[in-house]
């Protein structure tokens, strides 16, 4: 990237000098305790065995070829940074790549061109190492402990979708290496107290390479991986947390990694897949913490949101035998690393996000939300396209996930408060453990039973600390669930039976109460509810595009009073669920009719027949081999930015090669200069060519257009190159006016944009140019 050269001219003497040694923070004295953290069972503790929770959220930048905190381009580090702390986020996890370390490490650290220094004086001529530094410094400063992430070998924005932990020059040892030598360099400094091995690594049965996990010594074995590369990290800082992801899938019971064969493994999200530990563990004694990633469909449209689903469904179908069960069989405390995305788009997101919320709440596991960002194209961020201004519903969703007491947000630092909002460690338990139990649970009633469920009440239990941080609920000698308040509803019982309840209470420091009185209550004799709802009526088409149908039908009834949501199948194969009674069906071919069918479900799973079926034709659309779809990353039409999120789409019969496409948007420049950045894209920032290229003389609505083209690839017949996110701005870092650019749409949702054309071989096959 680039700036303005002026803005760069008093640094570029620091160009690729060495850094003076750094100066790390004073090793704690008895005044100053000592912040480093371990692992007692499934929870995590400090030094004086107090539990602690970590809750915060990611920050990426380092990670890419910024190879710096992204927004720095117009938020300031010092606001964004006492921010965080103030609303509550007590750890960052911040990805960066082996490559940067490894740049760091020989130094080469450089002064970044990713940072406006108009927005962030107090960060001129310093490289990206000082940056980093500097943000350390920041986050002792607020209360704040920070998390390093791998998350790619090289510095690459999509970095993260390479399988594996080494690609390219970056071998597994120098991946070693570098983690060694970040670790060494802090090892003073109790800001940096946790380690996150690497980032997501996957891949499928028949993909290579991908990451496995068993016993061996293989390269390719992530659990090894972990094991070796936390080894090195605790030889040179052995008071480190070590985070260790999953992978993507696992062999089922009788097969082995030898198996091609899809049907012979267990899936889930990149980095979700923790079954291996069962039977592998990592073996770091009291350091290890596992870390699952976990997302909605709007991430990915996975097998377990193609049906009704809860919160129940999702612990018992995905998250219990995924990584759920490290933490209810005691065997080591988890981390869910990155977690989050849009709200109050989709109401099958939203159930997602609220569902594993109160999991972790309920579970105390520590989390850090994804993310701060927001320049991630499928999730948003906690902050909106300013870098200033906070999501609050967003932020609404995740402050129950923080870490609270007495109205009071908790930091991870014995001494220094966590912002303005906060408290320390020695606040929170002064200075000495909690070794007391809270009162045991009394008056444990049956509040109500069903067919097969049974629901509980009792009255809550008090704790010396002043609160009680839960309540765990045994049936019969199983535990069979955790409750934060003092109520509890136990379901996928048998019906007609009787079972022995009792209740014990735990506080923040895991000291458990004894057990309850017990209360038994048997289950009525009602029968499961098998009955489907109604068949969905009157579907009928509302409107269409040259990529899109819209529908709407009547209400279906039920006998549970109520109708969970619609299936809606397109020429027979499930495309969507929606919970109310219309649906667009997006991503279709111009010029086509397409078959709609329509049926509800309730929430015992039950399903109607599908509706009497209606026919939808989208629009003609331009025609040609090519087509662009385009969306608006950036609503605003005043902001510092230019954000086009693009996608070629092969419409024709035989493969696209990419080199012979170009694709360009037409802007208006307001009389400035610009630069252009590639944020991610699905082929690789670093598989495009971008420029910003001057018209001869200005036309409707343009005097300048971005031109992206390929090095390679290809795109099959029907497909697309994925998503490609840029960034356009003014290289003083003034506002843009976009009201009158001629390729800028509204729609924030892919579709056909004759606006955005595209050329091949020189020649338009797409789109209209402006006159």
């Amino acid at each position: 990237m680039r700036l303005h050269r002026r803005l760069l001219a008093a640094a570029a003497a620091a160009l690729l000098v060495p850094l003076a040694p750094f100066v790390s923070s004073s090793p704690a004295t008895a005044a100053d305790t000592a912040d480093w953290l371990h692992t007692a069972g499934n929870k995590i503790v400090d030094s004086q065995g107090n539990e602690v929770w970590l809750t915060g959220t990611n920050w990426f930048g380092f990670n890419a070829t910024e190879r710096v905190f992204h927004g720095l381009w117009s938020g300031n580090i010092t606001e964004i940074t006492k921010s965080m702390a103030d609303r509550g986020i007590n750890i960052v996890r911040v990805p960066i790549s082996t490559q940067l370390l490894l740049e760091w490490k020989a130094g080469q650290a450089a002064v970044p061109s990713g940072v406006n220094t108009y927005a962030n004086p107090e960060l001129l001529g310093k490289t990206t190492l000082q940056v980093f530094d500097y943000f350390l410094q920041l986050c002792k400063q607020n209360g704040i402990k920070v998390m390093l992430d791998v998350h790619s070998a090289e510095a690459d924005n999509s970095g993260h979708i390479y399988p594996v932990w080494w690609k390219g020059s970056i071998t597994p040892e120098l991946f070693y290496q570098g983690w060694e030598w970040v670790i060494d360099r802090y090892k003073n400094d109790d800001t940096l107290v946790a380690a996150d091995i690497k980032n997501e690594p996957h891949g499928k049965w028949s993909e290579s390479p991908r990451a496995k996990w068993d016993n061996s010594t293989d390269q390719d074995n992530f659990k090894n991986t972990c094991q070796v590369a936390g080894n090195r990290i605790l030889a040179k800082n052995p008071n480190m947390l070590i985070l260790c992801e999953g992978i993507e899938i696992f062999p089922k019971n009788g097969t082995n990694w030898s198996s091609t064969a899809e049907a012979d493994y267990y899936g889930n999200w990149w980095g979700g897949n923790l079954r291996g530990v069962k039977n592998y563990p990592v073996n770091l004694g009291n350091h290890i913490v596992y870390s699952p990633h976990d997302y909605g469909p709007l991430v990915y449209e996975q097998p377990w949101f193609q049906k009704p689903f809860d919160k129940a469904s999702l612990t018992t179908d995905v998250w219990q035998p995924n990584w759920l069960y490290i933490h209810t069989e005691n065997t080591a405390p988890l981390l869910v690393g990155e977690w989050g995305g849009r709200l109050g788009q989709d109401a099958r997101q939203d159930r997602w996000m609220y569902a594993l919320r109160d999991t972790i709440i309920e579970k105390r596991i520590s989390q850090t939300f994804w993310v701060l960002n927001p320049n991630s194209g499928d999730t948003g961020g906690l902050l909106l396209d300013d870098w200033k201004t906070w999501d609050e519903a967003k932020y609404a969703m995740l402050k129950p996930a923080l870490w609270q007491y007495q109205n009071k947000f908790v930091g991870l630092d014995h001494n220094v408060k966590l912002g303005a909002n906060g408290m320390s460690l020695n606040d929170r338990y002064g200075g000495v453990s909690d070794t007391v139990a809270p009162s045991v649970p009394a008056g444990l009633t049956v509040a109500g039973t069903t067919g097969t469920s049974v629901s509980l009440t009792w009255t809550a239990s008090t704790d010396n600390s002043g609160t009680v941080a839960g309540y765990d609920i045994y049936r019969g000698a199983t535990k069979v669930g955790t409750s934060a308040t003092a109520s509890f509803t136990d379901t996928g019982l048998t019906p007609s039976t009787t079972y022995s309840y009792t209740v014990r209470a735990f506080d923040a420091a895991g000291n458990v109460s004894a057990a309850s009185a017990a209360r038994t209550a048997t289950t009525s004799s009602t029968p499961v509810d098998t009955t489907p709802p109604s068949v969905p009526g009157g579907l009928a088409v509302t409107g269409t595009t040259t990529s899109s149908v819209s529908l709407a039908w009547s209400a279906s009834t039920d006998n549970s009073g109520s109708v969970a949501g619609y299936d809606v199948f397109r020429n027979a194969v499930k495309v969507g669920t929606s919970a109310t009674t219309s649906f667009t069906d997006t991503g279709l071919a111009a010029n086509t009719t397409y078959s709609y069918t329509v049926r509800a479900v309730d929430a015992a799973g039950n399903a109607s027949a599908v509706s009497a079926a209606v026919t939808g034709k989208t629009q003609a659309g331009p025609t040609g081999v090519v087509r662009v779809q385009y969306r608006n990353n950036s609503v605003p039409t005043n902001d510092q930015e230019i954000k086009p999120g693009l996608q070629v789409v092969n419409g024709g019969t035989a493969p696209l090669a990419l080199n012979t496409v170009a694709v360009r948007y037409y802007f208006t420049r307001d009389g400035g200069s610009y630069a252009i950045w590639c944020d991610w894209a699905v082929v690789g920032c670093g598989n495009l060519a971008t420029r910003v290229v001057n018209l001869p003389s200005a036309v409707n609505g343009a005097d300048a257009y971005i031109e992206v083209t390929f090095t390679g690839g290809s795109v099959a017949p029907g497909g697309n190159s994925g998503e490609i996110q840029l960034r356009v701005s003014r290289t003083d870092w003034q506002p843009v006016n976009e009201a009158n650019d001629y390729s800028r749409g509204a729609g924030t949702s892919f579709a056909d944009a004759a606006t955005v054309p595209a050329f091949i071989g020189g020649a338009l096959a797409w789109g209209v140019l402006p006159a």
